[in-house]
């Protein structure tokens, strides 16, 4: 038989947390955000519970050309925009919507020779401070485009940088704001975090890890108080266990030790499969549905489970690493990824080819 590790990749709770961001911002269209392959769910999969979606934005061409072959139709959005002047022909042959964030691509723009006209999102640097014209540079890049025959439709962005902590989105907002106020053209300002917590409606919102069943603001909130539910479920078994003794060692390093009898099983599961070497000791886990921890260090194929709180499993017991457990059981992958000192973005994007990844419901 295979290796018995696997993710899940659950349609119905995609199409369920999409739904979540239409009611948390309901005068919006929503982009359903798949860059880095949906947030490592994988684009063919995920489309079918986003495909409610009114636009997808992603970071390449790859990827809208994976769109394109699912038969969709409708808007998709590059989030950095073109990267040289010839990606302006695959903007025209996908029917591509663009970012522009620099001088560099108004310039690939002026030069471009086209007979449809592209609909650019121009972003402003409002505080985030990786992509985007100055509040001060903003109007005058609107101005270039806008004289611009090969341009269509302008429509007016920025990303915010603590949308999802107490900072907030005031400082950020009041600067896209002010430079913006005359200016006609869609607005897309909230991202996850911007959307639910500080529910701001303008014309485009931004469905990122929202739409994947992590809690943009955790740990503040959870996914329970947001109201979504797990896209991914990644799970294995036991392959063995052993009895401990007070003073036995676990794993490489020896950076657990027994301090009384202690029965632990190992998991088909490690670093290699995209769960983090970095989580120690007590990262979650659910073992036949029951909740309990790591121990020891993560090696490279396998990690040790605590048996104690679940002494009826044995060799072929169903570990839940994050998502949907036995029985109805859970376990969010930000509670994992918070014990691990990450974020559950990262962990969704680090599930390693060698694990089966299938949709189910």
């Amino acid at each position: 038989m295979p290796r018995p590790i696997e993710a899940l990749v659950h349609t119905a709770a995609l199409a369920h947390n999409l739904a979540r961001a239409r009611a948390a911002a309901p005068d919006a269209r929503v982009w359903a955000v798949v860059k880095a392959n949906a947030y490592g769910h994988g684009i063919e999969r995920a489309f079918e519970g986003l495909r409610a979606a009114d636009g997808f934005a992603l970071l390449d061409f790859a990827e809208a050309e994976r769109l394109r072959a699912l038969d969709w139709r409708g808007p998709i959005l590059l989030l950095e925009g073109c990267f040289e002047p010839r990606d302006l022909e695959l903007c025209s042959r996908l029917q591509l919507w663009h970012v522009v964030h620099c001088e560099q691509q108004i310039d690939w723009l002026a030069a471009h020779k086209t007979q449809q006209p592209h609909r650019v999102f121009l972003k402003m640097n409002s505080g985030m401070n990786r992509l985007g014209f100055t509040p001060a540079a903003f109007r005058s890049a609107w101005v270039r485009l806008n004289a611009l025959p090969q341009v269509d439709e302008i429509s007016l962005m920025t990303h915010f940088s603590d949308a999802d902590g107490p900072r907030g989105v005031d400082h950020q907002l009041s600067a896209f704001a002010a430079a913006t106020h005359d200016l006609p053209g869609e607005r897309s300002v909230s991202n996850s975090a911007a959307t639910l917590r500080h529910g701001l409606n303008n014309d485009w919102v931004r469905a990122g890890i929202m739409a994947y069943g992590s809690a943009p603001d955790f740990p503040a909130h959870d996914i329970q108080h947001w109201g979504l539910q797990p896209a991914m479920t990644l799970r294995s078994r036991l392959i063995a266990t052993q009895q401990l003794q007070p003073g036995d060692t676990v794993g490489y390093g020896s950076s657990y030790t027994a301090r009384e009898p202690q029965r632990i099983g190992i998991v088909a599961c490690g670093y290699a499969d995209g769960y983090p070497r970095h989580a120690g000791t007590d990262t979650p886990v659910l073992v036949d549905g029951v909740r309990t921890g790591t121990v020891g260090r993560v090696s490279m194929d396998m990690l040790a489970v605590d048996l104690t709180p679940v002494p009826q499993a044995g060799v072929g017991s169903e570990v839940t690493l994050w998502g949907r457990g036995p029985g109805g059981a859970l376990l969010a992958i930000d509670d994992v990824a918070h014990a691990a000192g990450t974020i559950g973005y990262e962990l969704m994007c680090a599930v390693a080819p060698r694990v089966p990844m299938r949709s189910s419901d």
